[in-house]
């Protein structure tokens, strides 16, 4: 529990370092661009096909009729917008901790190593492609849970319990690889994975709950689709400011995970200076036979 407390206010004050403040901005640029783009040129056609699909199921048509008899006009015309935007959140929130494990993590990673551990050795137990493959082959194994998932979150508990322990255990698969991915090498990794899993996992959770964050702003946008071009970037700031914070906050943990396994393995190691002493002092103590000409023995039975 100590570590997990040190490494996470230690991410929260790397947080409002200059070079992290500005790695963010890449992220955001990207995604707003990508998101207004897509919006721009699709948000229509998107909306037509939403629409005709819900008008095509009876049962949704009778609740929606039900629920504009007890007042709540105009349902209808804000059900197609909202669930649009509820089908957009994953897909953002999967693309922003993919630019942010790609374009902050390896830098906010250097930043931690080299104020707290400058003399780490790198020995780069991974490559680029190894983590880009580790976090799209992780990304999918997500996106298929949350699909299958989807409809137990009608369960009031449930919707508040499986989507950040599915988000959570995206991130920490993600930010633990890449955390490691170039001080670490791969059995060193490995041993922190199978030492480090439970806390870990519960950074990555911990992770998923802040990440919901930013669901106020959607449940807003919600409400005023008209202001989606001002919430869309707010949101996806917001998304990559607790990714870039949950990436320090793995940094932390994991480096200083790595460095206690070093420090572990090199006392158990043999000092080769301490055993040089030790073979020189026996050599001294043993008694040294002068070469001589070997034991002649005598026929069986004889005595010589």
């Amino acid at each position: 529990m100590s570590k997990l407390l040190d490494s996470f206010w230690r991410a929260v004050m790397y947080c409002i370092h200059p070079r992290v403040i500005a790695l963010s901005v890449l992220p955001l640029v990207i995604m707003v661009v990508i998101s207004l783009g897509l919006g721009y040129f699709y948000w229509d056609a998107a909306l037509a096909a939403v629409r005709s699909g819900l008008e095509s199921y009876e049962l949704l048509n009778t609740m929606v009729r039900w629920l504009e008899g007890l007042g709540l006009g105009n349902l209808r015309v804000v059900l197609a917008p909202v669930l649009l935007l509820s089908l957009a959140i994953p897909v953002i929130v999967i693309v922003a901790l993919l630019f942010v494990a790609l374009l902050m993590t390896p830098a906010m990673v250097a930043l931690v190593a080299e104020r707290r551990f400058p003399l780490m050795e790198r020995k780069k137990g991974g490559s680029l492609i190894a983590s880009l493959f580790w976090s799209l082959s992780s990304t999918v194994l997500a996106a298929i849970a949350l699909i299958i998932s989807i409809p137990l979150w009608l369960i009031p508990p449930l919707i508040l319990i499986l989507p950040p322990l599915i988000w959570g255990w995206l991130t920490y698969r993600v930010m633990s690889y890449d955390a490691l991915v170039d001080h670490a090498s791969a059995g060193e990794r490995r041993e922190i994975f199978r030492r480090h899993r439970a806390s870990l996992l519960g950074i990555g959770v911990l992770s998923g709950y802040l990440g919901a964050a930013p669901s106020l702003i959607w449940a807003s946008g919600a409400m005023f689709v008209a202001a989606a071009p001002v919430l869309v970037p707010v949101a996806i700031w917001i998304y990559t400011l607790v990714f870039a914070f949950s990436s320090l906050w793995f940094a932390h943990y994991c480096l200083a995970a790595l460095d206690q396994l070093r420090k572990e393995n090199n006392a158990l190691a043999p000092d080769p200076l301490a055993q040089d002493a030790i073979e020189t002092i026996a050599d001294e103590l043993l008694p040294q036979n002068p070469p001589g000409p070997a034991p002649r023995f005598g026929a069986p039975g004889s005595f010589s």
